[in-house]
This record gives structure tokens, sequence and C-alpha cells, in this order.
């Protein structure tokens, strides 16, 4: 063997020591997490089959209140993003944690419907943050050829949060009368005190950055630094601007429509699809059980996705695709409206949503420098969240309302994910082709 492919051979030897290290010491912790965040975030869907009647919230109504949570989360993301970046990852994630969780309880002793308002935003505003606050987290952490399937992994919390917590749920309703309270009272406190222990947990597990980790060597940290600031010091589609000129930026705005859908679908589901499914007869907990079978095979094939995305360094067609299968998924149910049905339909939509998540991610990474991803990455989730979130599920309350139809209050998601596949798929040709950035720019404001 000769030197040059010996010197190879150990560079490998620790890329592989490092990377396996890093993922198995941060990822399983963050997945918890994330799996907290949805479960508090998504469980007002399975709280609604009790305290919908409870408070007298008609459908219109309870979307609202639903949506109130994205407007929230849109008006703090960037400013969280950049709070975290500024402050660091150990400290802000845990402050993250511990508001939210003391929030979701507080929303067990909701007496109207504007105090529940009034909860669902802040919610929002105390969540905000954690999400793309995690992605740039893994920035530091994660090479950009291993981005796709370490973001699946960890995104398959969202799925995996409605797989556990829709059973489980059901089986909290079931306590309904326990000391005096109804089950959707129980549902919030048991759903949102894990939060609070995570947040604490976050402080001491957390490290900021590669040089701050005790748990990797010197040989390790200094592979670790060199090969992230490599990655960052390539010329990047969205370049060093100012945070002004970030938000004006027309390839964020086309991001944000492009992850919009996958984003509707999977929020506006998670709230609505307990309604959805018990409409056919049946009982709490079995409507819990029902509900996870879709979220189970979402969270095996988004792994999957993004693995394949990574061996094959495809990321346009990996996003576009998945986009494209939601509209179809929802355009199905036009042909069907038996419960079986459903769930095929549900599984499909949820697929593509979850799926879509490691591919996009990496391919938005990508397109920004080190210095624009805090405030980019936050901005298109927050705008994204807003689209999807907070507009879209709100008119699938409407039209359910107004129509008595679960299949003409998807329409609107089928047509977003329509435009969305296409989107990325245009968009992702230009940037091949040439993007102009402006090198001379100031950097974004912190």
């Amino acid at each position: 063997m000769s030197e040059k492919q010996h010197i190879t051979t150990i560079s490998a030897d620790i890329e592989q020591q490092t990377v396996k290290k890093v993922v198995w010491r941060i990822l399983p912790f963050l997945i918890v997490c994330y799996l907290i965040a949805i479960i508090d975030r998504g469980n007002i869907g399975m709280a609604s089959l009790q305290m919908n009647e409870d408070l007298g919230l008609s459908k219109a109504v309870f979307g609202f209140a639903s949506s109130l949570f994205f407007v929230g989360y849109f008006l703090f993301e960037v400013p969280s993003n950049l709070a975290m970046q500024k402050i660091g990852a150990k400290i802000w994630i845990s402050r993250i944690m511990v508001s939210w969780g003391i929030i979701s309880v507080c929303t067990a002793f909701v007496e109207s419907a504007n105090t529940l308002y009034v909860l669902r935003f802040l919610l929002g505003a105390a969540e905000a943050g954690f999400f793309p606050g995690v992605i740039l987290y893994l920035t530091y952490w994660i090479p950009g050829k291993y981005r796709a399937r370490v973001i699946a992994t960890f995104m398959v919390a969202i799925p995996a949060a409605n797989f556990i917590g829709s059973p489980i749920s059901g089986l909290i309703l079931s306590l309904d009368g326990w000391l005096g309270m109804r089950g959707w009272h129980w549902l919030f406190i048991l759903e949102g005190i894990p939060a609070v222990i995570l947040g604490i947990a976050a402080f001491f597990l957390l490290s900021n950055r590669p040089t701050d980790a005790s748990w990797l060597n010197q040989e390790q940290k200094a592979w670790l630094s060199t090969t992230i600031q490599a990655e960052n010091e390539k010329k990047k589609a969205i370049g060093h601007i100012s945070l002004w000129q970030l938000l004006r930026h027309k390839h964020i705005w086309v991001m944000a429509l492009i992850y919009a859908g996958a984003s509707a679908a999977g929020s506006t589901l998670s709230v609505w699809s307990p309604q959805l499914l018990k409409s056919f007869g049946l009982d709490n907990f079995t409507t819990g059980l029902v509900n996870a079978i879709p979220y189970g095979l979402a969270s095996i094939l988004m792994i999957i996705w993004g693995r394949s995305s990574d061996r094959s360094g495809e990321r346009r067609w990996h996003t576009a695709l998945t986009l494209f299968l939601i509209a179809g998924g929802l355009l199905s149910a036009f042909i069907t409206n038996s419960l079986t049905g459903s769930v095929v339909i549900l599984s499909l939509v949820l697929i593509g949503a979850y799926s879509m998540k490691g591919p996009f991610w990496a391919l938005a990474s990508g397109w920004m420098s080190s210095t624009t991803a805090a405030a980019g990455l936050a901005a298109i989730g927050a705008m994204a969240n807003l689209i999807g979130g907070g507009l879209m599920v709100n008119v699938y309350g409407i039209i359910n309302q107004a129509t008595g139809s679960h299949t003409l209050a998807m329409m609107p998601l089928a047509i977003l994910c329509g435009i969305g596949g296409i989107a990325v798929l245009v968009m992702g040709r230009k940037k091949a082709l040439n993007i102009e950035v402006d090198t001379h720019a100031s950097p974004v404001s912190k």
C-alpha cells in the first residue's frame, strides 16, 4: 500500500468513527425531544373528540384555534433561531422545551374558545425555533453528504409521534372522570410534563459545537471542524446577505412554497384525521389505533427515501415526487368513501409528506451559506408553516363545516402540493444553471 493510500484509509476511518459517534451521541436524544414536540403540538386533534363538545366549539372555531399555533410559530421562528445562533443550542433548546411543556400543561385548564386561542398562540411562540434550530444545529455537526439520511431519521419523530401518540392519547382519554377531571384534561397534562423534563436534560447533554465536545478526541474534532468549515466556504446559491435581503429573496419564498405543501398535509391531518376516522363510528381508543397505521408506514419509508437521496446524491426529484404522491393521494379521495380507503389515502399522503422532509432540508441547507443558514432555514419553516399550517388547517375546517365533506376539504392541499412539486423542479434546474449572489452584501444580522 502506498503512503497516499495509507493516508486515505486513515482519513476514511476517522470520518467513519467521527460521524458514527456524533450521530449516536446527539440524534437519539433530539429524536425523543422532537417526538414530544409533535405530540404536544398535535394532541389537540385527539383532545377534540371530547373537548369540542365540552367547550361548545364548532369545526370552524376549532380549526381557527388549531391554526393559531402556526401564527405564533411564524412570528417567533426567525428571532428564535438567531437567538440560538448567538446564545448556543444547549441553553436555547432547553428554554424552548421547558416553556412549551408548561404551556401544554396549562391548556388542560382552558374554559372557553378565547383562552384556547391564547394558549395555542403561545404554544407556537414557545416552540418556534426548535425544529429550524435543530436543523441548523445539525449543520454544525453533520457533513453534507450524510445530511439527508440524518435529517430524515431525526424527522421520523413526526410520524412516530402520531404512531405512538394516537393510541396513547386514546387511552388517556379513557381516564375520563379520574380525580374529577375529563380525559382531555389529563391528555394535555400527562403529555406536557415530559417536555419540561427533557428540556432540563438538554442543558446537560448537548454541546454547542464540535470544539466543545469532550466526548470527541482531538483528531476527531479536527477532522469534523475542518470538513464543516470547508463545506461552509463553498459558494452557495444564497450567499452572505442581510436579514432584510434574505426575507425578500425570491428563492426563500419559493422554497417556503415548496415546503408548505408537505407541511400543510402533515399539520392538517394531525389535527383533523381523528375526526375523519371517528366519523366511521369508531370509539376513541380504536380511532387512536387506526390513526396510527399511516404514521407507522410513513416512519419506515421516510428513512428509506432519505437514504436513497443520500446514496444517489439527488435531491430535486426525491423532493418533487413526494409532493406529487401527496397530491395524487388526496385526489384519490374522490373514488372511495370507506374506512379502508380512507386509511389508504391517509397513508399515501403521510408517506409523501414525511418522506419529502429529508431530501428537501438537505437541498435547502445546501443552497445557503453558513451565515444565512440560521435565518434562512427558520424563514423557510416559518413561512411554510404559516401557509401550510396556519392557513390550510383553517381552510379545511371552513370547507368541512360548509360542505360536510372531508374530501372537498382536502382539495386545496392537493393543489398546493402539485404547485410545490413543479416549483422544486423548475427552481432546481435554474439553480443548477446559475443563481446570482451579491457577495458584497452585509452578513445576516444577529
